[in-house]
């Protein structure tokens, strides 16, 4: 099987609030826009793309219709995540893990859009000796 494009769609009760929330703070602008589905492409790279979907939509299969995104983490990578952190928190979305430096490679910070969905913000730094010989060799963050 050959996969052409790959995005999450998320469910939710607040399709307009939720699409306005990754246009306003993460760069995407509409693609598709109706009351029920929004389909976001990033402004600044065509391949990274999100859905906003209604959870109550019929096409949703009636076992799982009504259910909104839960248990998901989002990760949007960036070259500057302490930027993005000082531009979100003065803007006032919550940050639920302020931004830190992980031994494992990463910098980074995570809040939430409306729907409760968390969002990673992450820049990959060098990782600690401990945790360099878990990577491949050809994925390293420099």
């Amino acid at each position: 099987m050959k996969i052409t494009q790959y995005y999450p769609v998320l469910m939710v009760g607040n399709v307009a609030e939720v699409s306005t929330f990754y246009q306003a703070h993460f760069g995407f602008r509409s693609l598709f826009d109706s009351d029920w589905y929004v389909h976001l492409q990033s402004i600044e790279d065509e391949g990274v793309n999100l859905a906003i979907l209604d959870c109550h939509h019929e096409t949703i299969p009636e076992v799982a219709r009504n259910t909104t995104a839960a248990g998901m983490l989002l990760n949007f990578e960036v070259p500057d995540a302490a930027q993005v952190y000082e531009s979100l928190q003065a803007k006032g979305l919550p940050i639920l893990l302020p931004l830190r430096d992980e031994a494992f490679g990463q910098r980074h910070f995570i809040t939430r859009d409306p729907a409760g969905v968390l969002i990673d913000v992450i820049t990959p730094i060098a990782p600690s000796a401990e945790f360099l010989a878990q990577y491949a060799d050809d994925a390293v963050p420099q």
